[in-house]
């Protein structure tokens, strides 16, 4: 079967700036994870001093702030990605593309909202949250939504993308290998040290300056595009196992 005209058009390039979004999703991402746990102890059932230091709750507060704009980054990321892979998505590792990236950021924004919840219920002087269920409850599935199973997420986005960039060759082999390395600590790892979990963003910093600059050397063209899309050897072999496969 013969591809349509509409399929065969050279898919629209986005703009070189867009491809910074990953590097803003980072340094976000990293920002708000030192500082939260800078704050707040890793061990969810030790409550800590957050709530009784002012210092550490305007910490809490800026990191919580920034999340939205992490997550609104992450999506343009994953926007990127997408547009990279062009003609040559496979809808299996596509699916779990898409629904690991959503799960992700649903993840996050629903740990965001509790660990909100919490700074503004118990922030309020003579409060001890040591002593409250509802705080214990709380920290707990705070914890569980990041550090578990968003997490757990990540590293299902890490090994899929590196996947599809095996398969289209839009992302360099070493890249690949990183994205499998790293997804494999993320879910080995994570819960037993909670730095662990900033391998997540400084994996999307790597994948986000090879794409930046994949798209200079090519003159701002995307690299896995169908039609009459620049491809280098891998992405272009792929391509045409695909349509003889469809035909």
């Amino acid at each position: 079967m013969s591809l349509s005209p509409a399929e065969t058009r050279q898919a629209s390039s986005p703009p070189r700036v867009v491809a910074v979004s990953g590097i803003l999703f980072s340094v976000l991402y990293i920002t708000s994870l030192v500082l939260v746990r800078l704050a707040i102890p890793a061990d969810p059932k030790d409550p800590g001093i957050w709530l009784a230091d002012p210092a550490y709750r305007n910490w809490v507060r800026i990191a919580l702030n920034l999340v939205p704009f992490t997550g609104i980054a992450f999506l343009w990321f994953m926007a990127v990605l997408r547009n990279r892979v062009g003609l040559l998505e496979d809808r299996f590792f596509a699916t779990v593309f898409l629904g690991s990236g959503l799960l992700f950021v649903v993840m996050l924004f629903a740990a965001v909202a509790v660990s909100r919840g919490l700074l503004e219920t118990f922030a309020t002087p003579g409060r001890l949250s040591a002593e409250s269920e509802t705080y214990v409850v709380g920290r707990a599935i705070a914890y569980s939504l990041m550090n578990t199973f968003g997490m757990k997420m990540a590293a299902i986005f890490m090994f899929v993308t590196s996947t599809i960039g095996l398969r289209t060759a839009i992302l360099a082999r070493w890249v690949s290998c990183a994205g499998f390395a790293f997804g494999l600590i993320l879910l080995l790892v994570v819960t037993d040290f909670a730095w662990i979990a900033l391998v997540f963003p400084f994996w999307v910093l790597l994948v986000s300056t090879y794409i930046l600059i994949a798209d200079f050397r090519h003159g701002g063209r995307m690299i896995a595009h169908g039609g009459t899309a620049t491809m280098d050897n891998g992405a272009a072999a792929y391509s045409n196992l695909r349509s003889n496969h469809q035909s």
